[in-house]
């Protein structure tokens, strides 16, 4: 058998978006309940994620979530990291900014303990990656926009995307029109 370049590099970044999933969901947790949830999209399912980053964009009048569509348009996969935001039950706790989690609940807000865990999950995740040299960067803007279709369940509150990408230069840096060689 020959494998080309293009062929090993792709099964090589769904290698890593699968061992990313498994790094997010076993990285430590601030209080050791289980909130992270994650996906990975490719191919056709890219395209409406990169639409909805454009209409995201437009809507708040925001360039770089129409950049970003244009970046993922280019890639092998997205993996998405999310949180879920309901409180974890700490005592006398109020870094939300809420008296409790009674009144963080009520107002619909999201858990720190959410938001530190989803941290420590993309660390890992985008370390994972580091080490397997595959190109990656944490972007905002897909994570919204994937919340915004509604990808995972409601309750998730906070997500951030990671494209993978390999070649000679990484899609995610010099991005300016111009400033990537083809």
């Amino acid at each position: 058998m020959i494998k080309n370049m293009k062929d090993a590099e792709r099964e090589a970044a769904f290698r890593v978006a699968d061992a990313m999933c498994a790094a997010a969901h076993t990285a430590p947790k601030a209080n050791g309940l289980d909130k992270i949830r994650t996906l990975i999209i490719s191919g056709d399912d890219i395209e409406p994620l990169a639409k909805e980053m454009e209409l995201a964009g437009k809507e708040y009048d925001l360039e770089f979530f129409c950049r970003d569509a244009d970046n993922i348009r280019n890639i092998h996969c997205v993996v998405l990291i999310a949180a879920m935001g309901t409180a974890s039950g700490v005592p006398h706790c109020g870094m939300c900014g809420f008296e409790n989690c009674a009144e963080m609940s009520k107002a619909d807000a999201c858990c720190s303990f959410s938001a530190t865990d989803l941290g420590i999950a993309i660390g890992s995740a985008v370390a994972l990656a580091a080490d397997n040299r595959i190109d990656n960067r944490v972007m905002y803007s897909i994570g919204r926009s994937a919340l915004r279709l509604k990808l995972f369940a409601d309750n998730v509150k906070l997500c951030y995307g990671i494209p993978l990408s390999t070649g000679a230069k990484s899609n995610y840096f010099d991005r300016a029109p111009g400033s990537v060689l083809l």
